[in-house]
């Protein structure tokens, strides 16, 4: 069996593809010189509770479980994970109905949270601004990146291999087997699955299926706390998300080696794999221009959109959104932090596709939209996927 894509996704899908028979060797083709380097290495690393997603969703039954497959991997292999908690404030009283119904699908998604006064909020969080809020105390944090090498070292040694440098040219299935080209040569497998994330519409398209939806980059850009503020946030503190858009907003987020991440805003990416506002990609951006989805999109939200771009540019415009959240933060508290992408999946109609997409030929799965929270639901999703391809097979 093939995988394409050596995210954590697709290392879950092929540690869980040999996990279930030993005997089938599975090859990994990533286009990189080593795994997670898009997406996952640039995680924040939070282990998800499943609060937000909406009940029966493939989000929400995949996060519960899959969440607590990450942990016993975690622990079972010494991989660093702390289960810290998290707050999510409201801060007027306009947000107050917002987050009773937040909590109430926590409820009905069996996650363990409760509604919290101001005096319960300033005992776990001193520095947070709010009237009420959401305490999560099943929230976590983890390095995903370091999950990885324990995938792709597990992977070796049930004899798989992660081939890097291997981007795919094209893909051919054909009687009972499926051809892959790639920059390295030609491979056959028996099944392909496609875990291709920003570039799974392309993987997808060159398998003569079509995708719902094309792959709109967005980038998140980050500052980090001084280390001598770090007492300013405890956990970690989010905002009520706006139900109209499918980002959390910024938030303040303690990440497991020590340091607390404030963001993340949302641009569009000029380039795919663009973290730096100088990178554009022609292609990637005629791409995306071109596509009706996104100007349906841009119609919507384009106030929203300007406003994130905004903050993008202004140190000043992104302090004061932070400050909603906290207030004692200022702008010399903070240092440029990183950057991600994410590959959020956008129908032809403008929707921006909220949940994970699946799709599903003879011999090739293709995982055409994997949001948030698809690190920490990694392990349950790759299981589905090997449970379905093991049932092809018997």
């Amino acid at each position: 069996m093939a995988v394409v894509g050596a995210g954590i996704v697709g290392l879950a899908t092929a540690y869980q593809l040999v996990s279930r028979n030993p005997r089938i060797r599975v090859l990994v083709l990533e286009k990189e010189r080593s795994a997670a380097q898009h997406q996952t290495g640039r995680n924040s690393g939070v282990l998800h509770s499943g609060i937000y997603y909406k009940p029966g969703s493939l989000k929400a039954v995949n996060c519960r479980e899959g969440k607590r497959s990450m942990e016993e991997f975690c622990a079972s292999h010494g991989i660093p994970f702390e289960t810290c908690g998290k707050v999510i404030v409201a801060v007027d009283e306009s947000e107050i109905p917002a987050l009773e119904r937040l909590h109430d699908r926590g409820q009905q998604n069996g996650v363990k949270c409760e509604m919290i006064g101001p005096e319960r909020l300033r005992e776990l969080e001193p520095h947070a601004a709010g009237i009420r809020g959401i305490h999560v105390p099943e929230t976590g944090i983890v390095n995903y990146a370091r999950v990885c090498e324990q995938l792709v070292s597990l992977l070796g040694a049930q004899g798989s291999e992660v081939l890097c440098g291997a981007r795919v040219t094209g893909v051919c299935a054909r009687g009972g087997s499926v051809r892959i080209r790639t920059v390295r040569g030609e491979f056959e497998a028996g099944s392909l699955v496609n875990c291709a994330g920003l570039h799974s519409d392309r993987i997808t398209k060159l398998s003569g299926v079509a995708l719902d939806a094309k792959i709109i980059p967005f980038r998140g850009e980050y500052y980090e706390l001084k280390p001598e503020v770090h007492h300013l946030c405890r956990n970690l503190i989010y905002p009520v998300p706006d139900p109209k858009f499918p980002f959390l907003g910024v938030h303040f987020t303690r990440m497991i080696d020590g340091g607390v991440e404030c963001g993340p805003n949302a641009v569009l990416a000029f380039a795919r794999e663009g973290y730096r506002k100088t990178d554009i990609s022609p292609r990637d951006l005629a791409e995306t221009l071109l596509y009706p989805g996104f100007l349906f999109m841009a119609s919507r939200h384009w106030r929203m959109g300007m406003g994130e771009m905004w903050r993008s540019f202004n140190k000043g415009a992104f302090v004061k959104a932070l400050q909603r959240l906290m207030p004692d933060i200022c702008g010399e508290h903070l240092v440029p932090g990183g950057a991600g992408v994410r590959a959020q999946a956008v129908d032809r109609s403008g929707g921006l596709v909220d949940d994970f997409l699946i799709q599903e030929s003879d011999r090739i799965v293709n995982v055409g939209n994997a949001p948030s929270p698809a690190a920490t639901s990694a392990l349950n999703i790759g299981a589905t996927i090997a449970d379905r391809l093991m049932k092809r097979l018997t």
